[in-house]
């Protein structure tokens, strides 16, 4: 059992950064590939990016490649994305997600998922 919290969300600045955090709990954090997907209003979930369990493999949607980027901290039992050059359309609630197969997470099937964080990217 893996429980995802999300958190670092907020209203930025077209231009503007910000990095989500995503804390999970459960003694088995490093044996789960780990990913990040959005939801904006009116639209289905989307996948932004994953990383694999050992940190050498991720992953980016072609729509943030060179802006966003994913890491994790096993030590931590933490996974980040960093986002820069924000736009108006990234605005939307990230949502964390785990799953112990890569290719199960990429298509928005995992097992475990955060509740969610808002951003919110003004123009």
């Amino acid at each position: 059992q893996v429980q995802l919290v999300e958190s670092g969300g907020g209203l930025v600045q077209a231009g503007g950064s910000l990095r989500l955090s995503c804390a999970a709990s459960g003694r088995t954090f490093n044996s789960y590939v780990l990913g990040w997907f959005r939801q904006a209003p009116g639209k289905e979930r989307e996948f932004v990016a994953s990383i694999s369990r050992g940190r050498d493999t991720t992953y980016d949607a072609d729509s943030v490649k060179g802006r966003f980027t994913i890491s994790r901290d096993n030590a931590k039992n933490t996974v980040y994305l960093q986002m820069d050059s924000l736009k108006p359309e990234d605005t939307a609630v990230y949502y964390c997600a785990a799953d112990p197969i890569g290719s199960i997470l990429r298509i928005g099937r995992s097992a475990y998922w955060g509740q969610g964080t808002q951003v919110t990217v003004s123009s």
